[in-house]
């Protein structure tokens, strides 16, 4: 049996940045993801400015702007009965545009693959076992060998769930999302919008649709989906995607000689469009510790500087985090917000520069 350097499970974001580095750093590299790319996700489908530094560390930026996309100028916030605050976002060639995930996430795995990453799809994780290294089964019969761990798998991590690691979800809202045809004259925006029943995030992906999200409890989802139908002209045997949970609390980053990254180790609030840049950043901060690893240096202290990188990338942004969060589970007081934000628009602008802002 073949012994890897490093096996992430999960070929997101999180898990094919981490596989790139990792790959190009002349590292064995092997990734199993349960299922076969391209595939949506529920997900807003924005990539703000944070994200391009890393894309460019990755020789991906300007393969991104070749993909289907739209480029946003503005996040638009609209209150509970109409009231709005638009707020503009950076220009030029590291503006924020939104994609489609099945093409983005698809575009790096592909990229871990060409470096040399080893990559299985639709393989699934069903049992893990440490000695030396790690053994993993998988649901086919297949067994893989590897000396790190790294769990890339979403907020319903099995590698975290395996390890006795996942804590219980927070189940106190749903997420809906479907791409539907964008609406005439819709622009280059973001639109985040509080309702009675919860909230809408509607961005342009292309220049024929539309991704739009609604989250709600619930007691409140269909009444959200019922206003949706109405607002965009859809039929109510639309298709929606859905996951669960949209919150829960953080697994340790680093834990002996597996390491978390992404939603597996963090869920941020959707609301804020961040989950992805964290998903890039943990994955190369991962491919750093592992890399030095690799060469022989300290484990013990490699992986607690990779826990205070982790640490310090979401240092000074958790806090809007927890805001959104609130805003969201009670749009009322969300929409309140707004309109303070009318009478004092730096509010918003500094709140949305604070996101958009690269942090390393």
């Amino acid at each position: 049996m073949e012994i890897f350097d490093v096996a992430i499970v999960g070929g997101g974001p999180a898990g094919s940045s981490c596989a790139a580095f990792c790959a190009r750093g002349g590292l064995r590299t092997l990734v199993l993801e349960r299922e076969r790319f391209p595939r949506e996700k529920v997900c807003g489908d924005c990539l703000n400015p944070s994200c391009w530094p890393v894309l460019q560390r990755l020789s991906l930026a300007q393969r991104v702007r070749d993909l289907p996309h739209y480029k946003l100028d503005s996040v638009e916030f609209i209150a509970i009965g109409g009231r709005n605050v638009i707020v503009d976002l950076p220009t030029g060639d590291d503006c924020e545009l939104s994609v489609k995930r099945s093409l983005f996430d698809a575009l790096l795995l592909k990229h871990a693959r060409e470096l040399g990453a080893h990559v299985r799809e639709e393989t699934t994780v069903t049992a893990l076992a440490h000695d030396e290294n790690w053994k993993i089964e998988t649901a086919g019969g297949e067994n893989f060998s590897a000396r790190i761990l790294i769990g890339a798998d979403g907020r319903n991590s099995t590698v975290a769930r395996l390890c006795n690691l996942l804590p219980p979800p927070a189940r106190e809202r749903v997420a809906l999302q479907a791409h539907i045809a964008l609406p005439q004259n819709f622009g280059g925006r973001v639109v985040l919008q509080f309702l009675p029943e919860g909230y809408s995030g509607q961005a342009p992906v292309n220049e024929t649709e539309l991704n739009l999200c609604l989250v709600g409890t619930p007691p409140t989802i269909s009444r959200l989906r019922k206003w949706a139908e109405g607002h965009f002209e859809i039929t109510a045997n639309q298709s929606w995607r859905t996951i669960t949970p949209l919150t829960r609390s953080p697994v340790p980053c680093a834990h002996e000689n597996v390491l978390f990254i992404g939603d597996a180790a963090r869920v941020v609030e959707p609301f804020t469009g961040e989950g992805i840049y964290y998903a890039m950043q943990s994955g190369e901060l991962a491919a750093i510790a592992i890399s030095k690893i690799m060469r022989g240096e300290d484990q013990q202290a490699t992986l607690r500087e990779f826990a205070g990188a982790c640490a310090e990338m979401y240092r000074g942004r958790l806090w809007i985090n927890r805001l959104a969060r609130m805003a969201v589970l009670w749009p009322r007081a969300g929409s309140l917000f707004v309109r303070a934000a009318q009478i004092q628009p730096a509010i918003m602008s500094l709140l949305t520069r604070k996101i958009v802002s690269p942090e390393l």
